[in-house]
């Protein structure tokens, strides 16, 4: 008798706890990105940066040297190639040079071809190898009171001079009083930078970014970040994941162990606050887009048929490891790619990727990204050839000439209409489900108040939730506050 009233009691309770998990857990999903959590974005956090040693010349760092004697760009002749010369009054792609971190001081000179700075035979500076050995290892001395003043050491111990518009040698001996007259000082004008994974990693070094990374990924992201955002209305996340993930816990250098244990995590704490994880693999070998999130080393983007297969082996790591997990909501294949002609190497990954995750997960969803510089229709009838498969979609009123300008009221317009159009016309009653995987509140509108915000907030809640499977914003954290969804909700200037 005991026994049936315990059961009388507890069985509604539980049967109503089931309920919610899975009501909670119903498409379309409300969702937000775990951005640079596993995956680093240094705009979002510029102090995990601030422990390297020239953290201004990291990877991927471009850079134009003027001699200050000439007053002249040097530049790679043709690209690369052939010899580099001191003869540019204006510096534009051939006079951009794109740094190889090596170490604190030392550094490898990528030019437009991708070969690389070397010294040859007569110790002239060449832009003719493909890889980096000695010869093309140059350091960077920088003068104390102004940093852009460099001189730059050649592997052979003597220093880099503009002799001549057509005669750069590395054969400068001894030391400089830094005046303008020395043909072996140069003015150095950062053009560009990156801020991934491969920069923070290969930054701080071996000995280094295995704590700093660890600290980070402790702290960034805890279960109470769970707790607060299923407290608010959200039932599922969006995390990005490098493809070193898959070699954890000694994935290929400079890359570092551990993001592999906090996924893991997420997914305990997903499922104990009735949440839905969506495993996003955002950075692939080779970058996909040339962006700091695709942990590039230089930003160029080298995505194609010959890195599908190791790529396919990363998506089978994650299906097969999570694919008995309930709170897995899906996978999706490759973030963000630009490949321009490139777009039948995607199709085919896509085609091979999907075909992975199936070995281990027959109704999991397939998430296929749409390439950013293809229209978003571009999948619709490749995707509707699959079973449970998402399209992605990014939306930001930001990146584009037609946002510059506009003022409040046209912004909100613009989500009603044009965004509006465009989502449905991928929101389809029988192809493949809708996702917007990518959108933040931010604009740029000068001076907007509190209500402009919420206003926009809500135009793109009304049409986001109309896709199928649901939207996800950028981000949960961020140190612009209009781009982190917690200070967001918590400011209220969004409510779910």
């Amino acid at each position: 008798m005991r026994y049936q009233n315990c059961v009388s009691v507890l069985f509604p309770l539980l049967l109503c706890c089931c309920y919610s998990l899975v009501a909670a857990q119903n498409l379309p999903y409300k969702a937000v990105n775990l951005g640079n959590w596993l995956v680093t974005e240094g705009w979002m956090k510029p102090s995990l940066f601030d422990g390297i040693v020239n953290k201004d010349l990291l990877d991927g760092t471009q850079v134009q040297l003027k001699s200050i004697k000439l007053q002249k760009f040097l530049v790679a002749e043709n690209g690369g190639g052939t010899g580099v010369s001191a003869n540019r009054d204006s510096a534009s792609g051939w006079e951009t040079f794109t740094l190889w971190r090596v170490n604190d001081s030392t550094f490898n000179f990528r030019v437009f071809s991708k070969q690389f700075f070397g010294l040859d035979a007569a110790k002239k500076l060449v832009a003719t190898s493909n890889s980096t050995t000695n010869p093309e290892t140059f350091q960077i001395i920088r003068n104390t009171s102004h940093p852009s003043k460099i001189r730059i050491q050649a592997s052979n111990g003597l220093f880099l001079q503009a002799q001549s518009e057509t005669v750069v040698s590395a054969d400068y001996k001894g030391s400089t009083n830094w005046e303008d007259s020395d043909p072996s000082v140069f003015n150095m004008t950062t053009v560009k930078t990156l801020q991934g994974e491969y920069q923070i990693t290969n930054g701080y070094g071996p000995n280094r970014a295995p704590q700093v990374l660890q600290d980070h990924w402790n702290t960034y992201i805890t279960e109470e970040d769970f707790r607060f955002m299923s407290q608010n209305g959200l039932t599922a996340v969006r995390i990005p994941v490098g493809w070193w993930i898959a070699y954890d816990p000694n994935p290929p250098k400079p890359f570092v162990g551990g993001s592999l244990a906090a996924l893991d995590n997420d997914f305990t704490w997903a499922q104990n606050h009735g949440m839905k994880v969506i495993v996003d693999l955002h950075a692939v070998q080779g970058s996909q887009n040339g962006n700091d999130h695709s942990g590039t080393r230089d930003g160029y983007i080298e995505w194609g048929d010959s890195y599908i297969p190791d790529t396919v082996t990363v998506i089978d790591f994650l299906a097969k490891r999570y694919a008995n997990k309930l709170s897995l909501g899906g996978i999706e294949l490759m973030n963000e790619p630009t490949l321009g002609p490139n777009l039948d190497s995607l199709k085919k990954y896509y085609q091979q990727a999907y075909d992975a995750v199936r070995k281990y997960a027959k109704t999991t969803h397939v998430i296929m990204s749409n390439p950013l510089d293809h229209g978003s229709k571009e999948l619709l009838s490749f995707a509707g050839g699959f079973d449970r498969v998402v399209i992605d979609v990014h939306y930001y009123n930001l990146f584009g000439v037609q946002f510059r300008n506009m003022n409040v009221q046209q912004n909100i317009d613009y989500i009603y209409n044009q965004t509006a159009s465009d989502l449905n016309g991928i929101t389809t009653s029988n192809g493949p489900l809708s996702f917007v995987g990518e959108w933040t509140a931010e604009w740029n509108v000068q001076g907007a108040s509190k209500e402009d915000y919420q206003r926009f907030a809500k135009a793109q809640l009304d049409v986001y939730s109309r896709a199928s499977f649901g939207w996800a914003y950028w981000a949960y954290k961020c140190q612009f506050n209009h781009w982190s969804l917690k200070w967001m909700i918590e400011n209220g200037y969004i409510k779910l």
